[in-house]
């Protein structure tokens, strides 16, 4: 709370008043001393000069009087000087009365004034706060406008983008569809050369795909004579078995396992069929195309890397039929008409992980049929 108080003064008039008087009386009482010795001095000095004795008295008679005058006027100036200590001491108390009203009103206007002060201050702090909302509120609002603006900027200049780009792509489409037009003019003109040739490759055509279906049929015929042969010459064999227009060998006959050369036991099996194969081949006409596929395939066991000589099954599956067919070759087959090829584990014939399931899909297959 402000405090300020004015720091009360000792009142030195009454003292003040005493000593002006002791010091009028002590003047006064060295005054008739100095004049008592100065008369005395005269006196000595001048012996019995009468004249000069009476003219002292004269002199001292009126130095009395005015000594007296001077006290009667000292008593007076007394007076006077304490009616105006008195009036002193009254203007003091009203004073101090005076004084302490301050000091009360000086009070209640300093706890006025603190708590107007604490009410501005408050106010204050509640206005301050409201504008920094408000201004906070206003630099998002500012920086959301601003984000606004720079994307608005952004499609601005897709769009121009976007427009240059499809006016490239509409003057390149029209020269297109120019182009189009000459060519489609260009081609009418051709199609009505060509709608004579069109009735002449139609025959053509037609004659050669009745020639096909022939030798298609012709090839089915030989298929089933030549797997018949095959069936009959095996016998009760069970290395190589029939499905369907394809004979299936174990590669775990063929092959030691991991390996693709031949075993012995696998050369006598692929001697005994490359018999049949050139047996055959004598019967079937010169003038139809035909093939014997041999395909590869493993099972789905992974490779492991740097332990053989091919990197994967599929690898593996080729090098395997392409050594069934140097074999077959080896015994008198014509090369012309074997075709190798390898699938690794991509058909399997079953798909189970079994070890029984596992060696039926290492396999060879051969199907007869044309280019």
């Amino acid at each position: 709370m402000l405090n300020i108080r004015y720091r009360e003064k000792t009142n030195a008039w009454p003292g003040f008043v005493d000593l002006f008087s002791n010091l009028v009386i002590i003047l006064i009482f060295l005054l008739i001393v100095f004049v008592f010795l100065w008369t005395t001095t005269n006196v000595f000095n001048k012996g019995s000069n009468a004249k000069k004795v009476a003219e002292l008295q004269q002199t001292n008679q009126e130095q009395a009087e005015q000594i007296v005058q001077m006290t009667e006027d000292n008593t007076a100036a007394t007076e006077l000087l304490v009616r105006a200590r008195d009036a002193l001491e009254t203007q003091e108390q009203e004073k101090n009365i005076l004084a302490d009203t301050f000091e009360q009103q000086k009070e209640n206007i300093a706890n006025a004034y603190e708590q107007k002060l604490a009410e501005l201050t408050k106010q204050k702090n509640e206005i301050a706060k409201e504008y920094e909302d408000k201004i906070s509120e206003l630099q998002q609002q500012l920086q959301q406008a601003n984000a606004a603006k720079e994307e608005l900027a952004k499609i601005e200049t897709e769009k121009n983008e976007m427009t240059d780009k499809l006016i490239s792509e509409k003057n390149n489409l029209n020269n297109q569809i120019a182009e189009l037009t000459d060519q489609l003019a260009k081609a009418e003109e051709l199609a009505k050369k060509q709608d004579v040739e069109y009735v002449e490759m139609s025959n053509r055509l037609n004659k050669a795909l009745a020639d096909k279906v022939a030798e298609l049929n012709t090839m089915a015929q030989y298929q089933s004579a030549f797997y018949k042969q095959v069936k009959d010459a095996l016998g009760d064999r069970t290395s190589i078995k029939q499905e369907g227009d394809r004979f299936i060998l174990s590669s775990d006959i063929l092959f030691p396992s991991g390996s693709y050369k031949v075993s012995a036991d696998g050369k006598s099996q692929l001697r005994i069929l490359a018999n049949i194969i050139k047996e055959f081949e004598d019967k079937i006409p010169t003038d139809i195309d035909w093939i014997i596929r041999v395909d590869g395939h493993t099972d789905s066991k992974a490779v492991v890397n740097g332990t053989r000589n091919y990197k994967d099954n599929m690898q593996l599956s080729l090098l395997r039929a392409t050594a069934v067919t140097n074999e077959l070759v080896k015994n008198g087959v014509s090369k012309r008409r074997l075709v190798p090829s390898g699938f690794g584990e991509l058909h399997p014939v079953t798909l189970g992980n079994d070890p029984t399931s596992l060696q039926k899909n290492r396999r060879i297959e051969l199907q007869l049929t044309n280019k």
